[in-house]
């Protein structure tokens, strides 16, 4: 699987020797931390859920549309769900390639396609002891890709 879920801590290490491959000279990854505010709130942790099989489908569709888009050997994302502390990865995104230039492309693309596509849901939990769903309005906007690939 190319996209997955986990409810415990990213093993980057692990992740990373999934995309290892003699012919690719680049590798890129993204990781996205929890952190301690959102919009004029003190963030303290974090609560991720999913429905997980449309997200698993959708997920490995902008990983295979990377792969297409772009020429690329490997991706992969991984996304925690479940109780996440202060500074605990959400997310991580990785792709190997021929050279550094398209494995910047292809990584910023899926964790954007991600962001917007992706059934993912996010509840805050606030200094001041209120709570809220963060939900996707602001991402239904089509993201802005500034690479010139088809």
């Amino acid at each position: 699987m190319r996209f997955r879920f986990t409810q415990t801590a990213i093993d980057t290490t692990q992740a990373r020797r999934e995309l290892l491959d003699l012919g690719a000279g680049g590798y890129v990854s993204f990781e996205g931390w929890v952190r301690d505010h959102n919009e004029g709130q003190e963030v303290t942790r974090l609560e991720y859920e999913a429905f997980q099989e449309l997200a698993v489908k959708e997920g490995e569709r902008i990983v295979a549309e990377a792969l297409r888009r772009f020429p690329v050997k490997h991706a992969l994302c991984i996304h925690r769900v479940g109780a996440l502390g202060l500074s605990d990865m959400a997310v991580w995104v990785g792709v190997s390639s021929a050279h550094r230039g398209e494995a910047f492309d292809a990584c910023r693309f899926i964790i954007d396609e991600v962001k917007h596509r992706v059934p993912i849901w996010k509840k805050e939990h606030y200094r001041s002891g209120d709570s809220g769903w963060v939900n996707c309005e602001r991402c239904a906007a089509t993201p802005h890709h500034t690479h010139a690939h088809a």
